[in-house]
């Protein structure tokens, strides 16, 4: 079985991310997209990010609507609590399917991210853990522009598109999908929500649903 770890605050899941998961079941041929919702971003102020129990909630919904069995909740960064770093998270993963995998996982990252993955806590640990996935993304401009709804980096870490990419140079072996994200973001569906315009459609029907039932993001 091929595993593909898709890690992210999921606040909230919207369809980029769905439509990425899609892309790796159906265009790199993994089996199934594990989906792991962190407690508290290591690179991240935590004080825009919801509860983690909504959004595991949110994802579990969504995993559960789409049926094929594909995608998948994990939850092992939340039940561990703390600073969510992916090396620990790839370790336990590895342990968790051993027998089960036909090659190490696969992390994927946008390429903002991967940007400055040598800041990270052990970037050589992970690329030797799985095999890493960049995807390029758009530059979120209204999520670079607000300082209201977005979430803020915390120490030397920049966490935008404000760093570029290269790929040419980039030290750790990957799988560049050249092919965009979708430019959705999750910055501008909360601004939309707290403001009383349309996201009906910038997120699955069941994370939608449940956002309307929980008046999330208000």
């Amino acid at each position: 079985m091929k595993i593909a770890v898709f890690g992210g605050t999921f606040n909230p899941l919207h369809v980029g991310h769905a439509m990425l998961a899609d892309t790796i079941i159906r265009e790199l041929g993994y089996d199934k997209v594990l989906f792991v919702p962190t407690f508290q971003p290591p690179h991240k102020d935590a004080s825009k990010i919801i509860s983690a129990q909504h959004r595991l909630k949110m994802i579990e919904d969504f995993c559960a609507s789409e049926g094929s069995g594909h995608f998948e909740l994990e939850t092992c960064e939340v039940d561990r609590g703390g600073i969510s770093y992916t090396s620990d998270t790839l370790e336990y993963l590895t342990k968790k399917y051993e027998g089960k995998l036909s090659k190490k996982l696969a992390f994927v990252m946008g390429d903002e991210v991967a940007a400055e993955f040598d800041k990270w806590r052990n970037p050589q640990k992970v690329s030797a853990l799985a095999d890493l996935i960049i995807i390029h993304r758009y530059p979120d401009v209204k999520a670079m522009e607000s300082s209201l709804y977005a979430n803020k980096p915390s120490g030397d870490y920049k966490g935008d598109f404000s760093v570029k990419f290269d790929l040419k140079n980039f030290k750790y072996p990957c799988i560049y999908v050249e092919s965009p994200m979708l430019p959705v973001s999750s910055t501008d569906i909360r601004r939309r929500i707290s403001e009383g315009k349309s996201f009906r459609y910038l997120v699955p029907p069941a994370v939608f649903d449940y956002i309307i039932e929980n008046n999330l993001y208000d």
